[in-house]
Parts: C-alpha cells; structure tokens; sequence
C-alpha cells in the first residue's frame, strides 16, 4: 500500500512539474541599433502549461557569465510556440564579440538549450 501510494506522489509530482521540460532558445537576430546598443530578437521553445510552469525570461549573457539583459515575460505562450520577443538598449562592454543567449521557465529555471550569436560590428 504504501509503495503504490509512494509511486503515486511521484507520478503526480512528475506530471505537474516536469511535462514541459526546460525552455529552449531556438533562434536568435541581434542588430546593432544607432545608439552603439543591440537589439536582441530571440525565440524561445517550452511546452507553457498555464501559469504554474511557463518559460518566463530569457537572459544575453556575456563570455564570463555576466547578465547583460534580461527580457521578463508577463505570461505564459500556451498556445503560442516558438515565440520571439525582442529586447533593445542592450549595451555590450567593448571588446566582447560573442554572447550567449539562455531561457528559463517558472519550474526549472536555466538549463535548456542556449544559444551563441556573434555581434555584428555595423
């Protein structure tokens, strides 16, 4: 009794918290705006299962693994995947050319598929 009843909370929790997986980065466009800034149009993958587990930011992420920009989302894309949101005035400190792009959801955090766009220079 006790091992079913063990193997049903399991099963639950796994169904609750683990259908949509981690938020992956499937596309990326960077341009470079007028300013010296970037603007970074990127495309996140997550099975969004309401408001209890959505991809809910995606971050451009330097070589050292300083945070250059975050991009919050407001709610979650259930009926709307891949998506891609843009985030502008992205200053990039001088000398770097390459940076990573990661998403994150509600349950897992980071650990999804990221991806490497190089700056373009004009």
């Amino acid at each position: 009794m006790f091992r079913r009843l063990a193997l049903a909370a399991v099963l639950s929790f796994m169904s609750s918290t683990s259908i949509a997986g981690e938020a992956d980065v499937v596309g990326v466009e960077v341009q470079k705006e007028s300013a010296g800034t970037y603007r970074f149009d990127v495309t996140v993958a997550h099975g969004d299962e309401g408001w209890d587990h959505y991809a809910d930011a995606w971050d451009v992420v330097a070589p050292d693994g300083t945070v250059l920009g975050t991009r919050v989302l407001l709610h979650p894309h259930e009926n709307e995947q891949p998506f891609t949101r843009s985030l502008s005035g992205v200053v990039i400190p001088e000398g770097i050319t390459e940076v990573t792009l990661r998403a994150k959801d509600s349950i897992h955090e980071y650990g999804g598929l990221e991806m490497q766009a190089i700056l373009p220079t004009d």
